[in-house]
Order: structure tokens, then sequence, then C-alpha cells
């Protein structure tokens, strides 16, 4: 008997990007929580505001941005799943 893992689909729109500058900026909302984040792809670095859900979210949408930072695109919807329920 296959046991379904637990998934949770995260909704990521693009609002902001510069290659110069090396950072993008958006939005994602998965399981009733939004959120706002910045991508310091320079430096590796994410910031994911507000703090409620936060650990939830930080650690799939790193994820996500380093696979496909250079794909995305300002005004760009995208959609990722995490292996969890929430």
């Amino acid at each position: 008997m296959s046991t379904q893992l637990p998934k949770t689909t995260a909704h990521l729109r693009v609002l902001r990007q510069s290659f110069r500058e090396q950072y993008l900026d958006g939005e994602v909302s998965a399981g009733g929580f939004n959120w706002q984040f910045s991508w310091a792809f320079d430096r590796g670095e994410l910031k994911v505001e507000p703090s409620l859900g936060r650990a939830l979210i930080h650690d799939a949408l790193m994820r996500f941005l380093i696979k496909s930072d250079y794909s995305l695109e300002a005004g760009g919807d995208y959609i990722f799943n995490i292996r969890a329920q929430f």
C-alpha cells in the first residue's frame, strides 16, 4: 500500500527584479499564509516577512529560488509544491 506524502501548493508572484543589482522581490502564498520576500541571489540571502508562518515557507522557497531564479520574470506567476501540509 502506498502512502501519499503530504503536500501544499505555493503560489509565487515576482514583483520586481534587477539582474544588475542581483535581487528579486515578490510575494508567496501557501496554506492560507501570505508573505513578502526579497532574494539577494548574489549573496544567497532570503528575507521573508511577516514572521508568522515564516518557518513553514523559508526552506522550500529558498530551494525554488536557487533552482529557478534566472528563469523568473517580473510580473510572472509561478507554482511550486512543498512536501508538507499546512
